[in-house]
C-alpha cells in the first residue's frame, strides 16, 4: 500500500466517493493507492485532497513525509 493509500484508509474514505468528485477513474485511484510504482502528479493530489476535505498541503506532507534533503 502507498503513502496516499494509508492515509485514506485512516481517514475511511470511500474511492468510488474520490473517483466521482474527481474525475480521476477508479482504476486509476486503485492504483495510486496500491502500487509504490504509481506516480502520483500534483494535480491529482490536490483534487483528492478537495474531495476529501483536507488541505492539500497536508496530503502533501503526509505523502512525502519520508523525503528528505
Amino acid at each position: 500500500m502507498t503513502k496516499l493509500g494509508e492515509y485514506l484508509a485512516q481517514k475511511s474514505v470511500n474511492k468510488s466517493d474520490v473517483a466521482r468528485k474527481t474525475g480521476i477513474s477508479k482504476s486509476r485511484l486503485s492504483e495510486l493507492t496500491l502500487k509504490e510504482s504509481a506516480q502520483l502528479r500534483v494535480d491529482e493530489l490536490y483534487k483528492i485532497a478537495l474531495a476529501i476535505d483536507v488541505k492539500p498541503c497536508d496530503l502533501l506532507e503526509y505523502v512525502c513525509r519520508e523525503i528528505t534533503i
